[in-house]
């Protein structure tokens, strides 16, 4: 692009281009082959047989395959990921479209026996095995069911897992507990894959975890009742939780990992497979398919809520009224998405009323705090005003803070370290919901440019406290939902400057001078995922445009005028607005780190936006 505004106007342009019907963005949540493969399970084990899709989603996961024969997470990733290449093999074989003799599945072969076989997979690709026959159920499982009955005040009790943790451990619960599998004519045999007979029992715990697992069952001992009654009425409890979070769309919770598992734990606990509740289920996971370069892609769920608020909101911020039809349309989609309803969060957070949003276009009862206030930037300028939306989710937002002063995603208060001692890598991704700096830094950044709360309100003033107590020793904050550093240093400078730090504050200097020092030669910034697997900075060693207009817009924010290094950047990201090979379709958002990692295909439109458009109003008008 020669011209900011040529930038702005293109990408204005895509954006009005894209819109859906009912005024939101539907761009794909995109996250590798995982739900691919797990929906040809899903289908073959239930005996569905939904040629055409399943035939479709073997294309797509083929065409992602690596000449060594594994499949990768992200494009740097060393090789490619063992539990990722066991998936896409087992779905391969159970589409019953290619056979173990075929050229592609004896490489993806070849590549998982070099890597130790099916013990050294992922526990979540260990459970999926177990539920399909390939793998032992543990004969002591590492969370008894019963932790569903202990009570509130028990250090580790069923609520002390995020919501998220709880959506995929109530299924998991059953299911280990029933020691349930089921195997069809599709079901293929991995016997080759155990590379001795004796490790189908391994699940490692950790000797911390033993601990607290026997604190728990000391617990479960001390529950009244007779330990076969309780065990009942736990599996009862947990399946009215489930039923209980089933969305209008069938699924759990909209997520494709506790609808999978929630399928099959329901199976366990003797429903048919022609159950009304199962068919559903199935179809609100197909509702979720989207395209992506001619191949159907399951998404892990959608994204309208959190595309849509981020689009209005960067609209507006480049110019644009929030009478265009285009902003109308979008605030009255994200007007009717705004929760009404109580839902988990309330345990931990009994004095609040509804008010917030979720994250994807059927989300009833899970809201989050990234979602609501991204949501409330976008009505912010309605006129006249949702005041009563507004008042109720500015309400909802506040009494999300934590205790510590910073924001979590979706629960208060839900960041007890012994969880992460459950035997699941990366479980603190899974397992807790912790005060971190992206929600934290955007928090505050809406606060500050939206509300009358000033730098000394008690809620301001601890959240900056936060902030500064866990900035990095490099400068960087580290950021949970995004790749990584890049992404909670850009949301906690701009946190921070929205409520009044000033520019000299020594952290944003410490900050910026540790932004200018990742910068490429090209001027722009790329970011591994490799870094929230090793916790600390990695460079992809290319541009995204992405990560450069993270950047870019935290520099601004703090810069009187335009310094060489912020010129260059925009050069740079004018350059690659329109481009399109693998730094694009790098993953910019995590799920679980070394596990899931998401590319938002909104992104490479909103941020540049916002990034095109501060840089204009500040340097330009």
């Amino acid at each position: 692009m020669s011209n900011i505004t040529n930038g702005i106007k293109w990408i204005v342009d895509k954006l009005r281009k894209d819109q859906s019907p009912d005024g939101s963005w539907n761009y794909p949540f995109e996250t590798g082959i995982s739900t691919d493969a797990y929906m040809i399970i899903l289908l073959r084990t239930l005996e569905i047989n939904d040629e055409e899709l399943i035939r479709g989603l073997c294309k797509r996961i083929l065409n992602q395959q690596e000449k060594n024969g594994a499949w990768k997470l992200f494009y740097d990733e060393k090789e490619g990921n063992l539990s990722t290449t066991l998936e896409a093999y087992y779905s391969l074989l159970f589409s019953g479209y290619y056979c173990k003799d075929h050229q592609s599945l004896q490489a993806a072969k070849k590549f998982i026996l070099a890597k130790g076989g099916l013990k050294n997979v992922s526990t979540f690709t260990k459970i999926m095995l177990a539920i399909t026959g390939e793998y032992k159920w543990p004969s002591r499982s590492s969370l008894p069911i019963e932790v569903i009955l202990l009570p509130p005040l028990f250090p580790v009790n069923f609520y002390s897992f995020s919501v998220f943790g709880r959506a995929n451990l109530t299924p998991i619960m059953i299911l280990a507990t029933k020691k349930f599998s089921i195997r069809t004519k599709y079901t293929p045999n991995l016997t080759e894959l155990h590379l001795k007979r004796d490790e189908e029992e391994q699940w490692n715990y950790s000797n911390e975890w033993r601990s607290i697992l026997s604190s728990i069952e000391d617990g479960v001992k001390r529950l009244v009742g007779i330990p076969k009654e309780l065990r009942n009425l736990a599996l009862k409890r947990a399946e009215k939780y489930m039923l209980d979070r089933i969305e209008p769309d069938g699924t759990f919770y909209s997520y494709f990992s506790s609808t999978f598992l929630m399928i099959f734990a329901l199976l366990s606990l003797g429903y048919k497979k022609s159950d009304s509740i199962i068919t559903r289920a199935i179809e609100g996971l197909k509702a979720m398919k989207c395209k992506i370069e001619g191949f159907p892609h399951m998404q892990y769920t959608t994204a309208n809520v959190w595309n849509t608020s981020l689009i209005s909101f960067a609209l507006q911020s480049a110019g644009m009224s929030p009478e265009d039809p285009m902003i109308k349309r979008a605030n009255d989609y994200l007007l009717k998405r705004q929760h009404q309803k109580f839902g988990d969060w309330v345990i931990h957070n009994p004095n609040s009323l509804p008010g917030g949003w979720g994250f994807s276009d059927v989300n009833t009862m899970n809201p989050d705090v990234d979602d609501t206030t991204a949501s409330l930037r976008s009505i912010s300028r309605i006129s006249p005003p949702e005041l009563a939306a507004w008042n109720s989710g500015i309400r909802w937002t506040i009494s999300m803070q934590n205790d510590d002063g910073g924001w979590p995603a979706f629960e208060k208060n839900t960041d007890s370290k012994l969880l992460t001692y459950l035997p699941l890598e990366k479980g603190e991704f899974l397992l807790i919901d912790p005060s971190c700096a992206d929600l934290t830094g955007r928090t505050l950044e809406f606060f500050g440019n939206y509300t009358n709360l000033s730098r000394n309100h008690p809620i301001i003033a601890k959240g900056i406290s936060w902030l500064l107590n866990n900035q990095q020793k490099n400068g960087s904050w580290y950021g949970r939902w995004g790749i990584c550093y890049t992404y909670g240093t850009w949301a906690a400078i701009t946190g921070l400057k929205a409520v009044g730090i000033s520019s000299s504050h020594p952290s944003i200097q410490k900050a910026v001078k540790w932004l200018y020092s990742i910068q490429n030669d090209d001027g722009g910034f790329g970011e591994s995922c490799y870094s929230d697997i090793k916790n600390e900075y990695i460079p992809l060693k290319y541009s995204t445009i992405t990560h450069t207009s993270w950047v870019l817009d935290a520099l601004i924010s703090v810069s009187d005028k335009p310094t060489p290094a912020i010129r260059k950047g925009m050069v740079h990201l004018l350059d690659s607005l329109d481009k399109n090979d693998w730094t694009t379709a790098y993953p910019k958002g995590q799920g679980m780190g070394g596990a899931f990692y998401i590319h938002y295909h909104s992104y490479r439109y909103i941020f540049p936006l916002l990034a095109l458009s501060h840089y204009q109003k500040k340097f330009q008008e």
